[in-house]
């Protein structure tokens, strides 16, 4: 019976001990790397379910591209141009957080600093799906109610490898 009992308390205590305390670091190595934009959506924020507006990227909006790396820098990259001349317009460099638990992705760039206060902006994402091959984020600001029910919409941005 003690035998039972210490194998119990043994196996209860391995099984609680087994918290997976390094989710962050798992899935910020399944985010870095370059990120291809392929929809944007607006969904309602009544049932989070139905699709309001769709939209894919044209042209050279294609080859947009946000990077991450583990050490928490980030990259967006934007091209401009018409057929198959596309050009690197602009890169926008910057840091970002990244909460695994919450699943809350806060993106600062350089340059882009609020007015009031002179700091840097974050916006703020929430990681819906996070695959090798899927990223897609849920916007946490600048969301409207686009369908007049007065519940704000959310944005949903999808991203693939």
């Amino acid at each position: 019976m003690k035998k039972q009992l210490l194998l119990f308390a043994f196996s209860a205590l391995a099984l609680t001990s087994c918290k997976d305390d390094d989710l962050q670091a798992y899935e910020m190595d399944i985010m870095k790397g370059d990120w291809k934009e392929v929809k944007t959506e607006v969904i309602s924020g009544k049932d989070n379910k139905t699709v309001l507006d769709t939209k894919t990227p044209e042209g050279c909006n294609v080859k947009n591209t946000l990077f991450f790396r583990t050490d928490f820098y980030v990259s967006y990259t934007a091209y401009v141009g018409t057929g198959a001349d596309c050009q690197a317009a602009a890169k926008n460099e910057g840091t970002y957080t990244y909460d695994a638990d919450n699943k809350n992705l806060g993106i600062k760039f350089k340059g882009t600093e609020s007015e009031d206060a002179g700091e840097t902006e974050s916006m703020d994402y929430r990681v819906d799906i996070l695959t090798n091959q899927q990223l897609r984020l849920a916007q946490k600001f600048g969301n409207f109610d686009v369908d007049g029910d007065k519940i704000p919409d959310i944005t949903y941005i999808t991203y693939k490898r």
